[in-house]
């Protein structure tokens, strides 16, 4: 049984940590060993789900709420009035694994308010996971967040007791940090992953010369950007995720849509609702940069900053531009069977492996898995449009557009485009909305 005063601490400090999103499935295989417990399984840590359809389950939890920086967005902030509570490194390693040995958990996920300086955070730090590593021999997945300005000697230790590591930028430019978040720079956050990426990169020699090379970061390191909490673009978001990835090689960078927590004149009113379309499409888009092929600057620029928050990015794409539609399902390249709305890495693959037995048509699109609700609007087999599909002109697809939002005036009755029993104007909108 928890003791009161532990049991007090973990609800004040598992309730701090919710608003941090930069927590998914480990990417490491880690087993246990003899006289050793826990496992860092692919399987994964929670909050996510594990490839075979696991929930699977994550202490999440604050070192301490007590911190010296005042960042205008967090509940943690020094000028905000709220109880103040710590675990020292003996009551965090103990909670981990009394949680670990009743199966509650599979990990832990480790971050902190920043404790009189970022140095002596980061010591505290790791001394609770040198108990866990050590001292009760865990073997299990840990997920701890960097602090901004500690030195390089400490993030380095950290690296070597943790599976995957994180720094949040949190906002995308210098001057939401200086307007928002006066005690940070962005050289005090890109310093240390820049360090990290460096010491993972070294790493990975020293475990091909050196067979017991202690391994660093072997989950690699992310970083979570807050939407909504300043003026800040899609478009600047999005091109700043692209460079993380080219420069620090990120294993995710995480959206977390901005939830007021406190009342200021440079924050969105405590009822304006999260931006939780603006995140999922984020969202989206940064999946089209991993594995998609695509750039920051083909899905937005100057003149378009933002989303459409009606249709996803992809098919947002390819309806502004039509003049690359449609695509011969039989000749069209791997890069370009990538871009149609419907078709998705693994089907894009398939149709590759179909069409070297022979040409592949609307059927057998179906059963490789493309989604036809979307796809058959920008794709033709053997020449030929899917039957029953009454288009007159690349416009058609650009008038459903206009019913989503719903113009006026210019455009009091939009003409039947389709057959009733084949499909209606709501299939069509339904489609047109749905994943990419």
């Amino acid at each position: 049984m928890l003791n009161i005063d532990i049991f007090n601490k973990l609800t004040i400090l598992s309730d701090s940590a919710k608003y941090d999103v930069a927590c998914t499935s480990s990417g490491v295989d880690r087993s246990g060993n003899l006289g050793s417990i826990g496992n860092a399984a692919k399987a994964g840590i929670c909050h996510s789900f594990s490839a075979d359809g696991r929930c699977i389950s994550l202490l999440k939890v604050l070192m301490s709420n007590v911190c010296i920086f005042d960042c205008k967005y967090c509940v943690n902030r020094v000028s905000n009035d709220t109880e103040r509570v710590g675990f020292t490194p003996q009551e965090l390693a103990e909670l981990t694994i009394n949680f670990y040995r009743r199966n509650y958990i599979e990990g832990l996920f480790l971050s902190s308010g920043v404790i009189k300086s970022p140095n002596h955070t980061t010591e505290q730090m790791i001394k609770a996971l040198e108990l866990l590593r050590n001292a009760y021999h865990f073997s299990g997945y840990i997920h701890v967040k960097a602090i901004p300005g500690a030195d390089s000697e400490l993030i380095t230790r950290l690296g070597h007791l943790a599976d995957r590591m994180s720094i949040n930028i949190e906002l995308p430019s210098q001057e939401s940090l200086t307007l928002l978040a006066p005690n940070k720079t962005k050289e005090s956050i890109l310093r240390p992953m820049g360090l990290i990426s460096t010491k993972i990169q070294e790493n990975s020699t020293d475990l091909v010369k050196y067979r017991h090379a202690t391994k660093f970061v072997p989950a690699g390191q992310s970083t979570q950007l807050i939407v909504g909490a300043t003026s800040d673009t899609d478009h600047k978001i999005l091109t700043l995720t692209e460079g993380l990835y080219r420069k620090f090689n990120l294993k995710r960078v995480f959206f977390s849509a901005y939830m007021p927590v406190a009342e200021n004149s440079l924050l969105p009113a405590l009822d304006t609702k999260p931006p939780l379309i603006r995140e999922h499409r984020l969202y989206q888009a940064d999946w089209l940069l991993r594995f998609y092929g695509f750039k920051a600057q083909e899905l937005l620029d100057e003149q378009n900053p933002n989303f459409n928050l009606l249709v996803d990015p992809k098919c947002n794409w390819a309806l502004n531009h039509l003049e690359n539609f449609p695509l011969e399902i039989n000749k069209a390249p791997y890069e370009m069977l990538l871009r149609v709305p419907g078709i998705g890495v693994t089907s894009a693959q398939r149709i590759l492996t179909a069409r070297r037995s022979g040409p592949v048509d609307f059927s057998g699109l179906r059963k490789i898995g493309v989604v036809l609700k979307r796809a058959q609007y920008f794709i033709t087999c053997k020449g030929k449009i899917i039957e029953g599909l009454k288009i007159a002109s690349d416009g058609a697809i650009r008038a459903l557009m206009a019913d989503q939002y719903k113009l006026p005036s210019q455009y009091p009755e939009q003409l039947s485009l389709f057959e009733e029993p084949f499909i209606t104007r709501e299939d069509v909108q339904q489609c047109l909305t749905g994943q990419i």
